[in-house]
């Protein structure tokens, strides 16, 4: 058997082995966003990026919040009257 042919085979066997464990992995990265999880095992993130908020940014809904439940209370005070 040439030498030429039987590299030629054997790339185009693992050129096919690859393809396969390709989409193994493509679908276990699917199953892993799916159920959530986080970081994959090459340390990237999946899916949305977890966003913070500025101490401003939560004194100001902090602030809101009193101030609604304020209106609420004062509301149901003056009902009872």
């Amino acid at each position: 058997m040439n030498i030429l042919a039987a590299l030629r085979q054997a790339e185009a066997k693992l050129k096919k082995q690859a393809d396969k464990v390709r989409k193994q992995l493509d679908a276990l990265r699917a199953a892993m966003k799916i159920l959530g999880r986080e970081v994959a095992s090459s340390g990237k993130r999946i899916g949305k990026k977890k966003r913070k908020m500025s101490a401003a940014a939560r004194a100001r809904i902090g602030r809101a919040t009193k101030e609604r439940w304020a209106r609420f209370r004062a509301a149901k005070a003056k009902g009872k009257k």
